[in-house]
């Protein structure tokens, strides 16, 4: 894919990796969408901000409205409650559940017609090494990526014959206001931007951002044992 001749959409793009990746793809010649609930937070020089909560249906539609020419669409607008799915919040497991599958299957829905009628693109959508893999907390977030997962994988079936290449980007902790109170290795956004970006570019299926998610990845044919050993003792 020739990124000069792309007009991106990036949801959740006025903080963390969304803002990153907006600017990443400004700085390789892209017209960029640039989309937040509220418009006017957005601060990235060349973007065309525009007001977008992926969770609400009206909001959805008028973006793909107004945004006829995308070539690219990134899933990046997330949620991160800290909800335990045994005793947390049931109403904070289902926003994760709301902005990760919901919302990210309501952009497709309303922008797979928008590529395919500009002839074809790109949807890439941020996952996340916890979408393999549970840390024991968290496991709204989990689940809901996981679920995001299992949509990308089959999207990319359902779009790929009408030459939309649908991408999942996988990544641990990076440091961003999400992950402010977590303390482990974070990567920089700012460097995943660029990995993901290229990985649009080399039209991949599948990236994967960091050691993190490639550990993970590696030990997922070993079963329970391999990936939670202190179950196996």
């Amino acid at each position: 894919m020739k990124l000069s001749e792309q007009v991106a959409l990036v949801t959740g793009a006025n903080r963390g990796l969304g803002r990153h990746l907006a600017q990443e793809l400004v700085s390789r010649g892209v017209k960029v969408y640039a989309a937040a609930r509220n418009p006017e937070s957005i601060s990235i020089p060349g973007v065309i901000p525009i007001k977008l909560d992926i969770t609400n249906a009206e909001e959805v539609a008028a973006a793909a409205t107004a945004a006829k020419d995308v070539t690219i669409l990134i899933n990046n607008a997330g949620s991160s409650t800290g909800a335990s799915l045994l005793d947390g919040d049931l109403d904070k497991i289902q926003l994760e559940m709301n902005t990760h599958f919901f919302g990210t299957l309501s952009m497709v829905r309303a922008f797979a017609p928008v590529l395919i009628n500009n002839g074809g693109g790109s949807i890439l959508n941020i996952l996340s090494a916890l979408s393999w893999f549970s840390v024991g907390a968290s496991g709204g977030y989990s689940a809901a990526k996981s679920a995001e997962w299992a949509l990308t994988n089959d999207l990319r079936l359902k779009l790929y014959p009408q030459n939309v290449r649908v991408a999942g980007l996988h990544v641990g902790y990076m440091e961003t206001d999400m992950t402010a109170g977590i303390e482990a290795p974070k990567a920089n956004p700012a460097d995943i931007a660029k990995i993901a970006i290229d990985g649009i570019e080399s039209d991949s299926f599948e990236i994967l951002a960091d050691g993190t998610s490639r550990g993970i990845q590696s030990v997922l044919s070993g079963g329970v044992a391999a990936i939670y050993p202190q179950l196996a003792k």
